[in-house]
C-alpha cells in the first residue's frame, strides 16, 4: 500500500538534505521510495539544442525521453494553472512511501523540517496538517519530534505518520 507524507519548511531548513538521507535509510528497511518536489520557479531538465528540448520548444505538450538507464516525461503547462498535489500524486508508479517536498500550503499530512538558525517562524502552530517535527531546535515541542541529525528517528516519524495514498487524495480533494 502506497503511503504519502510531506516534508514542509522554509527554504534553508534542510528538507532536501534530510530527504537525501532518508531515502537510503528507508531503502535499507526494505521500502521502495519516490519523491515529489515542488519548484517555486521555472526549471528545466532539458539542455538547449538537444532533440527533446527542440520538441518541447516547438510546442509539444509532453516529451518522453527514454534510454536503457531511465525515462522521463516533461509536461508543458503552456500558461495553465500550477498542478495541485492531488493531480500529481496519481502519476507516480507504486512504491511503499512517497516523500513530498514543499507543497506546504496543501492539506496533506506533513512533518515540519525546521532549522533554528534559519530565523524563520515555525509553521506547525498555524497548520493543523503538521503532525510531527524534525528539527535542531530543542525538545520542548508539543508534537512528536526527532533531531535533524538522527536519520533513524526521522525515518520512524515518516513511517508513523505517512498516510495511505487513497486517504491523502481524499483529504486533498475535500480541501479544494
Amino acid at each position: 500500500m502506497m503511503r504519502v507524507i510531506g516534508l514542509a519548511g522554509w527554504s534553508g531548513a534542510g528538507k532536501t538534505t534530510l530527504i537525501a538521507r532518508l531515502i537510503p535509510e528507508l531503502k535499507r528497511r526494505g521500502l521502495g521510495v519516490s519523491t515529489l518536489k515542488h519548484a517555486h520557479h521555472a526549471f528545466d531538465l532539458d539542455q538547449p539544442g538537444k532533440d527533446s528540448y527542440l520538441h518541447r520548444e516547438a510546442g509539444a505538450t509532453e516529451v518522453l525521453v527514454a534510454s536503457r538507464l531511465r525515462w522521463a516525461i516533461m509536461h508543458e503547462q503552456r500558461g495553465g494553472d500550477e498542478p495541485a498535489l492531488v493531480d500529481l500524486l496519481p502519476r507516480l508508479s507504486p512504491v511503499d512511501v512517497v516523500l513530498v517536498e514543499g507543497f506546504k500550503t496543501e492539506r496533506h499530512a506533513k512533518i515540519e523540517v525546521y532549522r533554528g538558525g534559519n530565523e524563520k517562524p515555525w509553521l506547525y502552530p498555524g497548520d493543523p496538517d503538521i503532525v510531527a517535527v524534525i528539527s535542531d531546535a530543542g525538545d520542548s515541542l508539543s508534537l512528536p519530534h526527532a533531531h535533524l541529525d538522527n536519520v533513524s528517528e526521522a525515518a520512524d516519524l515518516v513511517l508513523r505518520f505517512a498516510l495511505p495514498m487513497d486517504e491523502t487524495l481524499a483529504r486533498l480533494r475535500a480541501a479544494r
